[in-house]
């Protein structure tokens, strides 16, 4: 007499989900920042604005660096730096879906964002810049431009989780600038006054562009690198879990 037995499910290696897991985040994070190297198109605006503006800025504004209140700079192009890393950061940042997907392409977004804040940096170096802080300095920038990248690519991820169009998130393009224009990200805010002050004391953004200018125009100071590397990551923070959430609610609603 025989007795049928039926095979038992074999469970399944927590240590091979993780190592799947790991395997997809990598593949989908070189692939986000491989295609940012062959659309260079979609890409050479985040890059090439920042340095009209900030060209536009020195020409136009270099004898406000006499101002009351105005920091000790060699030039306004010195001052403009830490704007024009946020600006083309901020503008560089693209949506994704799916938790791995989701995490590769913010890992991509970061890459980007170091290599902007590297690429600002060397760029406006032969026209007068320099960063104080030094090679330890410029590599706090980098990171800090890789934190930012990653939490911008956060909010606009979860925006396009939130609606599934494109056009919404594309449209987040002003509020993204007014978030930047309402900062010191183009004059200090002791020169400000009124409802304009008020909004930039208040805005993180300030306090990011403030922690880079002074590793640019100050030195190396941990006042500079809080500033300049954890309001990033505290806004990361917080915008990577909204598009989580986002993310697992809209998995949940099929």
């Amino acid at each position: 007499m025989t007795v049928a037995v039926d095979a038992l499910p074999v469970p399944r290696r927590v240590d091979d989900d993780r190592t799947a897991f790991t395997r997809q985040v990598l593949a989908l994070s070189k692939r986000s920042i491989l295609a940012i190297y062959r659309q260079p198109a979609l890409v050479a605006p985040s890059l090439i604005f920042p340095l009209f503006f900030a060209a536009l800025g020195a020409s136009s504004f270099d004898r406000a660096t006499a101002l009351p209140g105005f920091p000790q700079v060699d030039s306004f192009l010195s001052f403009s730096l830490a704007g024009s890393i946020t600006q083309g950061v901020l503008f560089g940042s693209a949506p994704t879906s799916r938790v791995g997907i989701l995490i590769g392409r913010l890992a991509g977004a970061a890459v980007f964002g170091a290599f902007q804040a590297l690429f600002f940096t060397l760029v406006l170096m032969p026209f007068g810049v320099s960063v104080e802080a030094g090679v330890v300095g410029l590599m706090v920038i980098v990171l800090a431009g890789a934190a930012t990248g990653m939490a911008i690519g956060g909010f606009t991820a979860a925006m396009a989780l939130k609606t599934g169009s494109s056009e919404a998130v594309q449209g987040s393009f002003p509020l993204l600038f007014i978030a930047l224009f309402f900062s010191s990200a183009f004059f200090p805010r002791e020169t400000m006054q009124g409802v304009y002050q008020t909004i930039a004391n208040v805005n993180p953004v300030s306090h990011l562009v403030e922690g880079l200018r002074g590793l640019v125009i100050d030195g190396l100071t941990w006042g500079n690198v809080a500033k300049a590397v954890l309001v990033p990551v505290g806004i990361g923070v917080f915008s990577i879990a909204l598009a989580m959430r986002t993310l697992a609610g809209r998995l949940a609603a099929r």
